[in-house]
């Protein structure tokens, strides 16, 4: 009898196990291909099923393992990225890695203990809240934000990210992770019919909603203007116009200038095509603003411009056709020596605004651009080849969230023009010709949304929610 008990138990453990690395694989491919640097965006939205559903039906150290490998293992796409990243520090990248399945095995957890108690809406409800909240979290307390999450991953979905012109990114974030919570939920075992019931009504209509919501037709713009985007595919960062090298760069650019359609009124250029101190300035300015002038034309660069003692600024200028340079101050520079800005800068007389790269990871400062009636955002940026699409849709996400649109220069990257409403007009990527560059008419913005009014608000609900469910089963365990 003995013997045969332990069989039993030995038969049901290796069970258990089984279907848990059967889970932890299927989520871990789905994450690889759902949330990596080029992904399948339908992918995203299956992503935590297999590791959900497993989670009633095991112990609790196994669910939670199995979710951490999951996300690990999923992510592995993205470790050399990180660990080598001239953007992000080591201990960033290890918080990064390591703070994300962590982050994932919290929200299976917490997802079991509660469908466990009896309280599956809730269960449906708190944790991809708890994932959100967390995420939201980090975004503000760190000074990369965030980027190739669950929101970028429908960077080519424009119908699912027009929610986040109401509810943010974060809505987005939360929608896709409702999805399979809410199935997980309805399949798990125990679960009463009305309960059933219940959450496949209010899935599909939050689904659904955010669906027509994405296809209702496009507010008027208030006109439009066609613009360049261009990066050489020869990859250099801060050149000196006046050096020998530097000279060729700057020939490179007037050249490609010179050549664009009459018809294109502001070209964009990248981060750091070039550097120079500013007493020095006029050696780049000066054969920009001659091409300018003969093409009626805004030229927007980036460049790395020194001040007289130690302050430099990673800056976007705009040298219009006539009037004098337009400088741009980058905000977010992560840990660069180089120093922040805080101010915004238009286009003189248009409502058209300025942004560096980073500047996109977070809210601000296109917030403050749209709050201002702005209606489109030039942005020289330089990413790191692979991460690419993931910062380019990460610019077109801030644009949909606040009704402008989006022109992004990327050296090393991809460079996109789009519409308020998450729409890719064009898009070219650098090294597909020795000069990369695509042009579009781009309609200028409103700058107005609900989330540009009210910012925030839904990833306070989100935190709301999670503390509830947290609480919820904290009052449980007190009780027992």
């Amino acid at each position: 009898m003995t013997a045969t008990a332990s069989t039993s138990t030995s038969s049901t453990v290796d069970r258990h196990l089984g279907w848990a690395l059967a889970a932890a694989v299927a989520s871990g491919v789905l994450i690889h291909f759902g949330l990596g640097f080029e992904p399948a965006a339908v992918l995203a939205w299956l992503a935590p099923l297999p590791v959900l559903l497993l989670a009633p039906r095991t112990g609790a150290w196994v669910a939670g393992a199995a979710a951490f490998l999951a996300y690990l293992g999923g992510s592995a796409g993205s470790w050399h990225y990180f660990l080598n990243s001239q953007s992000v520090p080591v201990p960033g990248a290890l918080a990064i890695l390591l703070g994300s399945p962590v982050l994932f095995a919290a929200m299976v957890a917490l997802f079991r203990r509660l469908v466990g108690m009896g309280r599956p809406v809730l269960a449906t409800v708190a944790a991809p809240a708890v994932w959100t909240a967390v995420l939201y979290g980090v975004s503000v307390a760190n000074p990369f934000g965030v980027m190739g999450t669950f929101m970028t991953s429908q960077g080519d979905q424009p119908d699912v990210l027009r929610l986040a012109s109401v509810l943010g990114g974060w809505g987005v974030e939360y929608l896709v992770l409702l999805a399979p919570t809410a199935l997980a939920a309805v399949l798990a075992p125990g679960v009463r019919p009305s309960a059933r019931a219940g959450i496949t009504v209010v899935t599909a209509a939050a689904v659904g909603g955010a669906s027509a919501f994405g296809a209702t037709p496009a507010a008027a713009s208030v006109g439009q203007v066609r613009v360049a985007v261009m990066a050489r595919s020869e990859q250099t960062w801060a050149a000196d116009p006046e050096s020998p090298a530097g000279g060729r760069v700057l020939k490179s650019y007037v050249d490609a200038l010179t050549a664009l359609p009459a018809d294109v009124r502001v070209a964009v250029l990248p981060e750091a095509a070039f550097g120079t101190e500013r007493a020095r300035l006029a050696g780049l300015t000066g054969p920009l603003a001659d091409v300018a002038r003969a093409k009626n034309l805004h030229v927007v660069t980036g460049a790395i411009v020194k001040d007289p003692g130690h302050a430099a600024y990673n800056t976007a200028l705009d040298v219009p056709p006539a009037g004098p340079t337009v400088e741009y101050r980058k905000w977010r520079n992560g840990f660069s020596p180089l120093t922040a800005g805080h101010d915004l800068a238009h286009l003189a007389g248009q409502p058209i605004g300025l942004e560096v790269c980073m500047d996109v990871n977070g809210p601000p400062p296109t917030r403050d651009y749209a709050r201002a009636g702005t209606g489109l955002v030039l942005i020289p940026a330089s990413d790191e080849d692979v991460d690419g699409w993931q910062h380019s849709r990460t610019a077109l996400l801030r644009g949909v969230e606040h009704g402008v649109s989006v022109a992004w220069s990327a050296a090393r990257g991809n460079s996109i023009l789009s519409d308020p409403r998450g729409h890719v007009l064009a898009q070219t990527r650098t090294g597909a010709a020795p000069m990369a560059a695509t042009v579009a008419d781009v309609p200028l913005g409103t700058g107005d949304t609900l989330y540009s009014r009210f910012g925030d608000w839904f990833a306070w609900l989100c935190s709301l929610a999670a503390v509830a469910g947290l609480a919820i089963t904290r009052a449980r365990a007190a009780r027992r």
